[in-house]
């Protein structure tokens, strides 16, 4: 966050009057006496309150969400006392808070949090560890936004360690600083027992030490794999925006959980990153890797080079921009581009990756709907927001594969009519204009960018046009020609109707999904929820039966499908077509020998 940066690097420079701040400080001490039960015990001490009420209160958003959390719902058993230990009295008004009155200028409130859900969003608390989002744990009062903050956690286990990028409280054990709120809720926390990993980087006054921390249930060994892999990886990033971030105490941490009942995901914070997911290390690590450089990339493109709408962050509302299929879309871009170009991965996992974004966005009949601003503004109701009504399918398009397909085709079209210009030169020109300065950008910003990198504001209005604001996107074929690359038809002797997956339930066999609109299981009139009876008379007793049947089919063959809706026993012949799903394949792999300047081109490209 940008605000964060501006007050650590200048001190806590807010508009309050500079006594009643210095007066004003937070504490915060955790301890977790029922770990088994995924219960944490908090006391939160707000010293320096003014005359009145205290209002104190749970995050509703975090920072990398969109969405609205309503992480007030796992805090109960509050109490609060003033500074004397006298119980004060708490009302509470709404969901989300409490206001505390008759205090002495002191407060200090007691809660238990329940958290049992590891990802970069909530809070897991077990016997294995203590994984903390601080929206998801942390009340916070009215008015101490600005206020110095510290954090002392009492270890369940003496073997357990912390990783969090807050500095270290030098003399207090356990104890951890934040100069503000904002920088606090910015900071993830896991305590446990941990592998840790260290190594400089920067060059010149330029130098930070990046930490790998790993929970996991392997070996040393792997943990020693890994780091040498993300060794490998982020130099590339370093090389792509020309410097590395100026990171905050000196260092950034990698919060990696990679534990069985952990949930997948990825969160990038200032100085840090939550990486989570159930797989173990394998020495490969290839969904590791693939978050770990997605999220870095963060450290420069989200985090440094910001939005102005999503600063200073509003801990009581979702968080919202336009720009989410830059800040996120590229980052997804660049994150197995970063991978290609460590040789972490070779050309043709690239293309399998990259083949699976275009699919996504090319089939998808969201398009319609609305382009990549549009869709990045409707990330409220996306992401990982949950609601009791379906959603219709062509309503929102993720704004991750659409801002990577848009990425593709911007990078290519710039590189095909501007040959000694690339997407590169582009995010270099918005670090060094925006991020690097930490002064945040607006929409227009973006296009402003392409028009003085390629030196063509028609070219830039024109792309922005179509495909930002609008949803059209270029013919990819000739684009990919350029480095020798061949889209095509992934499978066209197969047979397809737009089938979703099945779930097996004491009902029988049911479509999981709406079937892709447009397809002529749709035209057909199935939808989500459907019993799957029969195929061509063979009866469906399981997911297996049904893959195996829809496996048979060839383009133009017909098949019969008896399946049970609300109007009760129903029959449909459906008509399969050619499979249209593309990939993404080398022209050495049909045969063909590509030119000097393809291999040159996939060079300058992929290869970086």
């Amino acid at each position: 966050m940008r605000t964060i940066g501006a007050m650590m690097a200048g001190g806590l420079v807010l508009a309050t009057p500079a006594a009643a701040q210095q007066a004003r400080e937070v504490r915060y001490d955790l301890s977790f006496p029922d770990a088994a039960h995924h219960r944490a015990q908090i006391v939160a001490t707000f010293r320096g309150v003014p005359a009145g009420p205290l209002r104190v209160q749970m995050a509703r958003s975090s920072p990398g969400r969109y969405a609205l959390h309503e992480f007030a719902k796992n805090v109960f058993a509050v109490t609060a006392r003033d500074g004397a230990g006298r119980p004060l009295p708490l009302t509470r008004t709404d969901p989300y808070g409490w206001s505390v009155a008759g205090h002495d200028g002191t407060v200090v409130v007691s809660y238990t949090l329940f958290g049992n859900r590891g990802d970069g969003t909530y809070a897991q608390i077990d016997t294995r560890h203590a994984h903390l989002n601080p929206p998801a744990a942390l009340l916070w009062a009215t008015g101490f936004d600005a206020a110095p903050v510290r954090v002392r956690i009492v270890s369940p286990d003496p073997g357990w360690t912390v990783a969090t990028q807050l500095p270290a409280v030098a003399g207090q054990p356990g104890t951890f600083a934040a100069p503000d709120l904002q920088y606090l809720m910015d900071s993830p926390i896991e305590v446990a027992r941990q592998d840790v990993r260290e190594w400089p980087v920067g060059e010149g006054r330029a130098r930070y030490t990046i930490r790998l921390a790993v929970h996991h249930d392997g070996s040393p060994a792997d943990v020693d794999r890994l780091a040498a892999q993300v060794k490998q990886l982020i130099p590339q990033h370093r090389k792509l925006f020309g410097e590395w971030p100026r990171f905050d105490h000196g260092s950034y941490t990698f919060l990696a959980d990679y534990m069985p009942r952990i949930s997948g995901d990825g969160m990038e914070h200032r100085n840090s990153t939550v990486v989570t997911t159930p797989t173990p290390l394998d020495g490969a690590n290839v969904g590791q890797l693939s978050t770990i450089s997605h999220e870095f990339f963060h450290a420069w493109n989200v985090e440094r080079l910001r939005p102005r709408e999503l600063e200073p962050f509003d801990f009581s509302r979702a968080n919202a921009t336009p720009s989410l299929w830059f800040a996120e879309g590229f980052t997804n871009y660049y994150g197995p581009l970063m991978l290609r170009r460590a040789g972490l991965t070779d050309v043709d996992a690239w293309a399998r990756t990259t083949a699976g974004a275009l699919n996504t966005v090319l089939f998808s009949p969201a398009r319609r709907n609305g382009g990549p601003q549009e869709m990045s503004l409707r990330a409220p109701f996306a992401d990982a927001a949950t609601s009791v009504d379906p959603v219709a399918p062509d309503v929102f398009l993720s704004y991750y594969p659409y801002g990577q397909v848009v990425a593709l085709a911007l990078d290519l079209s710039i590189r095909q009519r501007f040959p000694k210009r690339s997407l590169d030169d582009v995010m270099r020109y918005l670090w060094q204009t925006y991020g690097r300065t930490e002064r945040p950008y607006a929409p227009a910003d973006l296009r402003r960018a392409v028009a003085t990198v390629t030196g063509d504001t028609a070219f830039a209005d024109d792309f922005f046009a179509r495909s930002v604001e609008g949803s059209a996107l270029p013919d990819f074929v000739p684009l990919l020609a350029q480095a020798g690359l061949v889209l095509r038809a992934a499978a066209p002797q197969h047979g397809w109707i737009g089938a979703p997956g099945v779930s097996t339930t004491p009902a029988g066999v049911t479509l999981a999904a709406t079937p892709v609109p447009g397809s002529p299981l749709d035209a057909a009139g199935l939808e989500a929820g459907d019993r799957i009876i029969a195929v061509n008379g063979a009866p469906i007793v399981d997911a297996a039966g049904w893959t195996t049947a829809l496996d048979r089919l060839t383009p133009g063959a017909t098949v019969t499908i008896r399946f049970a809706n609300q109007d009760g026993e129903q029959q449909r012949s459906i008509r399969a077509v050619a499979d249209p799903r593309l990939e993404i394949v080398r022209i050495e792999l049909t045969g063909a020998t590509p030119s000097a300047r393809q291999r040159a081109f996939r060079a300058g490209w992929i290869d970086g």
